[in-house]
Formats: structure tokens, C-alpha cells, sequence
């Protein structure tokens, strides 16, 4: 069996503090999301704005946990939740834009490859029970720049201030892997907990800017 990684007091109250204000933050998102797209969309936008926020809490919520324990088998099991949840966000990001901006074939096809990664990634993550957890975070990072292979079609329904705000996200996860697998760092594991808070605001905006359907002013 994989043994837990070991932080100090301090840091484990440091990592519990981030995404607990990142689950604060995500209950609150979530209803101004389903809000505003029962406001000004349709059921589309509704159920994937709810898959979004609903990741979005689960994602936070068990990183939150997981931290705030100290009992080992009870945070064995969190840390294999904790995991799982990030291919869940992961999806759950993506289904917006897949549902409703793209919809069609594009849409379609990226959506049934995404959660078919997510559910083999979750398979994966709990049948190797931390084993090569290299592998794992390998397959998030592959699955966060999937989009690129559509790049054109979600250009044209997206608009460029939504990918660049898709991809500040996912820059933004994707340089917080390098103070997560720095292990010598204090507090590596809550600076990456700000990394990823970064990132998740970034893709929230652009879900709330660019795949509700604001009203058009008109003069």
C-alpha cells in the first residue's frame, strides 16, 4: 500500500483553509450559475452549469476533508475521493461548453471521450490504490488540453474571450503541478491549492460570460 504523503500541522491547516473557502465559493458560484441560466437560457444550460457546479463543490469539498483529517484510514479513503474528483471537475468543466457551445458532432464526441477518460481515470485511480499516482496526474493534464483537437470549432462558438479564458485555466492547473510534485517546498500542496483556486475561477467566468446567453443591449 502506498504510503500517505506527510505534511506538517501547519501546512495541512494551510490546505484545508484554500479549498475550504474554495467550497465557500463554489456553493455560491453554483447558484449564480443555475440562477442566471434558468434566467436566460434553457434546460441545456441549466443541467450543465449544475454538472459544472456541482464538480466545482465536490472537487473542493473532499480536498477540504481530506486535509482536515488526521485519522490515516479515514484519509486514505478521502485522498482516493480527493483524486477522483479532480477527473470529475475535469469533465465537469468541460460539459458547458461540450453541451451547449459546441453540442453537434464536435460536441457530442468530446463529451463521450471526456467522461469515458474520467470514468477509466477514476477506475484506474482506485484499482491502483496510489500506485503510480505519476500516471494519474499524467492523464489529468492530457484530459485538461483534450479541447485542442477542436480548437477551430470551439473558436468560432466559444469566441477568443472565452478560450483565453479556458486556457489562462488551464494554465494556471497546469503550472500548480510543479509545486504539487515539489515535495521539498513548505506549503507546496497549498500553493497548488492556489494554483487550482485560480484556475477554477477562471473557468467559472468563462462559463458565466461565454456559455450563458446574456440579453444583447440594445439602444
Amino acid at each position: 500500500m502506498t504510503p500517505l504523503p506527510r505534511y506538517t500541522l501547519r501546512e495541512e491547516i494551510a490546505s484545508s483553509i484554500t479549498h475550504g473557502v474554495g467550497a465557500v465559493l463554489a456553493i455560491a458560484g453554483l447558484a449564480v450559475l443555475v440562477a442566471f441560466a434558468a434566467r436566460f437560457g434553457d434546460a441545456w444550460h441549466v443541467v450543465s452549469c449544475s454538472i459544472f457546479g456541482a464538480a466545482l463543490i465536490l472537487c473542493f469539498t473532499t480536498s477540504t476533508l481530506y486535509h482536515s483529517v488526521q485519522v490515516e484510514r479515514v484519509k486514505r479513503l478521502l485522498r482516493a475521493l480527493d483524486h477522483t474528483a479532480i477527473f470529475l471537475l475535469i469533465a465537469g468543466t468541460y460539459t458547458p461548453f461540450l453541451l451547449v457551445n459546441l453540442r453537434g458532432p464536435w460536441g457530442w464526441s468530446l463529451f463521450a471521450v471526456v467522461w469515458t477518460l474520467t470514468l477509466l481515470g477514476i477506475a484506474l485511480r482506485l484499482f491502483l490504490k496510489g500506485r503510480l499516482h505519476g500516471l494519474v496526474v499524467s492523464i489529468y493534464i492530457a484530459m485538461g488540453w483534450i479541447v485542442v483537437v477542436a480548437a477551430k470549432p470551439m473558436f468560432e462558438h466559444v469566441g477568443t474571450g472565452g478560450l483565453i479564458l479556458l486556457a489562462a485555466g488551464g494554465l494556471a492547473y497546469t503550472a500548480g503541478v510543479a509545486f504539487y510534485k515539489w515535495r521539498r517546498l513548505p506549503y507546496n500542496h497549498a500553493i497548488w491549492h492556489g494554483f487550482v483556486l485560480a484556475g477554477a475561477a477562471l473557468h467559472f467566468f468563462a462559463v458565466l460570460f461565454y456559455v450563458i446567453p446574456w440579453p444583447v443591449a440594445t439602444v
